[in-house]
């Protein structure tokens, strides 16, 4: 007798739910011990956990990703060939995608230019772009396909950021996306202390199909959307203005900016590139997880990545890579509550141990030499007569901090702006709720009260290298009882606005 498909699930589920029903509703979970309480983790439903990965499977089967090389290398080629083809082949190749998408895909030697780019002068990244696509082009795809937009867009992303998130411009552009901080704002996109949703890939997907909408509206034409995307619609209808009145991509390519005329081949380079990576001995780096195996929970309360980490066994880093947008690996609290992204096994074991995991404090105020610190964020709200320099010396922080803290550019700001203060507070132990609310009240004079400066032995200093994206605010509540003044006392003429990564930093010992 042969049974269906369907009627081998039900056995399979119904075997499986006799032989874990003792335990599945009894308290199955697993010790950790620690500097606090013993905590009891509670494993995830077996029976669901099968389900759940029986989707998955179903959906990667669909995505059909594959990094071995051995199977791509469809002509043969040696390990480190890097074919190359006549201009008749890359125009026959592109003409057919071209018959495929609304968007005028055209061969012409700007295009062959940034083929070389992708294809031999930047073939790492090119490989490391063909993985990364298994987990972003899904969810590009789906959400194009919402707004009814040519899917070949997807690619737009490469010529942006690389793929890559936590891009950023010199000039501030963030993302995937590569949204500037208005632009931004005018879609949506929340940018704050904590979060930052210009690198956050759904909201971020979203804000970019709409923003492009707006574009086709305008000018009815791909390519200038392209265009614009790139460098406002200003900059086009100048162009067009300059170029006597044309409205096609080429025609008024002279009269773009620099950065721009490069922009529409490097697109259609890509979208080759994408196409063709096998052509030219191109096979993808395997990524850190594939878009079916990514699951995602609206989380509401306050909640570090530390005791997420915990309860669900998915390390830190992993959770920087699949939540870029929390700037602090921190979900704040919120109203509208935030999305957290977790690979799908890890989500079942959040939700089993969800209250236990919201009331864990693994990042506790630390006691050091007698002293709790903690690092603070207080709320200034402009006064006439203010300016950022003075208050800067009122709270005894940097201006440039303040300017980072706040998304302030220039030196403007106007009453009953509310300006964020973030500092370190060293409370003594045992010391009263309202001894330590006094405590904060203190003048910057009392503070900067005169006593002699203490001299600090320099072999009791650490180094610290600076990583990509340090701020003095991160790198002091990594070395705890230290503030971003200690710092600043112990490196004569640091700026603060101008870390480099592989830059060393002098770190005294806690005060």
């Amino acid at each position: 007798m042969t049974l269906s498909k369907s009627t081998l699930l039900l056995i399979y589920f119904s075997l499986a739910l006799s032989l874990c029903s003792a335990s599945v509703f009894q308290d199955s979970t697993t010790a950790i011990t620690g500097d606090t309480a013993a905590v009891k983790i509670a494993e995830d439903d077996p029976i669901l956990t099968a389900m759940d990965q029986s989707w998955m499977n179903i959906r990667k089967e669909w995505l059909a990703f594959s990094a071995d090389s051995v199977t791509l290398n469809i002509h043969g080629f040696d390990f480190d060939s890097i074919p190359v083809y006549a201009d008749s082949t890359y125009a026959k190749r592109i003409a057919v995608l071209n018959e495929a998408t609304p968007i005028d895909l055209e061969y012409n030697r700007y295009v062959q230019a940034y083929i070389n780019v992708y294809a031999r002068r930047r073939r790492d990244i090119t490989k490391q772009v063909l993985g990364l696509s298994a987990l972003y082009y899904p969810l590009f795809e789906e959400q194009l396909d919402r707004f009814d937009m040519p899917l070949e867009l997807k690619h737009l992303a490469v010529v942006e950021s690389g793929l890559n998130p936590s891009a950023r411009s010199p000039v501030g552009a963030t993302g995937l996306w590569q949204f500037m901080y208005t632009t931004g704002k005018i879609y949506n996109l929340e940018v704050n202390s904590f979060i930052d949703e210009r690198r956050d890939p759904y909201e971020s997907t979203i804000a970019a199909c709409q923003y492009m909408q707006y574009l086709y509206g305008l000018y009815d034409d791909w390519n200038l959307v392209l265009a614009a995307y790139n460098s406002g619609p200003g900059n086009v209808n100048k162009a067009i203005r300059r170029s006597g009145g044309r409205k096609t991509y080429w025609e008024i390519r002279p009269y773009l900016p620099r950065e721009t005329r490069g922009y529409v081949p490097a697109f259609i380079a890509v979208n080759y590139i994408m196409n063709h990576a096998a052509d030219h001995n191109l096979y993808p780096i395997e990524p850190p997880i594939q878009f079916p195996e990514v699951d995602t929970l609206q989380v509401c309360r306050r909640t570090t990545f530390d005791q997420i980490s915990t309860f669900t066994g998915v390390s830190v880093k992993e959770l920087e890579v699949l939540n870029p947008a929390m700037k602090r690996n921190i979900i704040p609290k919120s109203e509208k509550c935030l999305t957290v992204y977790l690979p799908m096994e890890a989500a079942g074991r959040f939700l089993a141990n969800q209250e236990e995991l919201y009331n864990y404090q693994p990042d506790a105020p630390q006691a050091v030499d007698g002293y709790i610190v903690e690092d603070v964020i207080e709320t200034h709200v402009v006064r006439s007569g203010d300016v950022l320099g003075k208050i800067a010396e009122r709270y005894g922080v940097g201006v440039s901090a303040i300017r980072e803290w706040n998304n302030i550019r220039g030196n403007r700001i106007y009453p009953g702006q509310k300006l964020e203060i973030h500092k370190t507070i060293r409370t003594k132990v045992g010391q009263t709720v309202a001894q330590k609310t006094e405590r904060k009240k203190e003048s910057v004079e009392e503070e900067k009260s005169e006593k002699p400066k203490k001299t600090v032995d320099s072999s009791n200093l650490k180094i610290h290298v600076v990583q990509r994206g340090d701020t003095l605010w991160d790198i002091a509540r990594l070395y705890p009882g230290v503030s971003i003044t200690d710092i600043k006392s112990v490196n004569s003429g640091l700026d603060s606005r101008r870390l480099k990564p592989g830059q060393k930093i002098k770190i005294p010992p806690s005060s």
